[in-house]
């Protein structure tokens, strides 16, 4: 039997909400990454993952992207969805 499909929200610190569905797919975190690029500019990154720890271990694979692109800085988050 088919999962049954749901809509999932997640509320970022800054206010920013992202609403992803109709989905069947086992989400329970959101993550944002916010790089800072030479000459004041930014690229924004997201993605859904099916744990907290898959969703934090992101951080580690942006410190090394980071340095292999150049990056100034870069801003992590993730956040539980909730389901609506």
């Amino acid at each position: 039997m088919a999962r049954k499909k749901r809509y999932l929200t997640a509320t970022m610190a800054d206010g920013y909400v992202k609403t992803i569905g109709p989905t069947a797919a086992p989400f329970t975190h959101y993550w944002r990454i916010v790089a800072h690029l030479p000459g004041g500019k930014t690229e924004m990154f997201w993605g859904h993952a099916t744990s907290a720890t898959d969703a934090a271990s992101k951080e580690a694979l942006t410190k090394q992207a980071a340095k292999r692109h150049g990056w100034k800085g870069f801003d992590f988050e993730a956040v539980a969805l909730t389901e609506h």
